[in-house]
């Protein structure tokens, strides 16, 4: 399976992307993930102001097939919570790295477990075989 995978994020073993811009992230899962998944019907994120640590669950998301966790890759602060996806979750499967992000967050320092485009391009080819 072909799987669009950005160059300018970074990615977990769990799926989910994280793009770093200074002290604060913005978090989704990948199309992989959302591939996966089949079709989304309901996500559960946090509140704003919740504080997780590093591969803490933060939500979950909820498709005609499965409902699945979601890890934060870091450990931070939540300061965004993406609203549109209340009334159209569907936006996780059309536009995983764009309109169907997840959270923002204010990053703790010291960064977690990452992998970049290609380390995570050839974790999905081992999954595969």
């Amino acid at each position: 399976m072909s799987s669009n995978i950005p160059d300018d994020l970074q990615y977990t073993k769990t799926h989910e992307w994280i793009r770093i811009e200074g002290d604060e992230a913005t978090i989704g899962v990948t199309d992989y993930a959302q591939h996966s998944l089949g079709d989304v019907v309901f996500t559960e994120l946090p509140e704003v102001g919740t504080r997780y640590d590093a591969e803490a669950r933060f939500g979950t998301i909820e498709s005609v097939k499965a409902a699945s966790e979601i890890y934060l890759p870091v450990a931070g602060t939540v300061i965004a919570v993406n609203s549109d996806l209340d009334a159209e979750p569907e936006l996780i499967n059309e536009d995983s790295y764009g309109d169907g992000w997840l959270i923002k967050i204010k990053v703790t320092p010291g960064v977690g477990a990452l992998m970049s485009a290609d380390a995570y391009s050839r974790y999905l080819e081992g999954l595969e075989n």
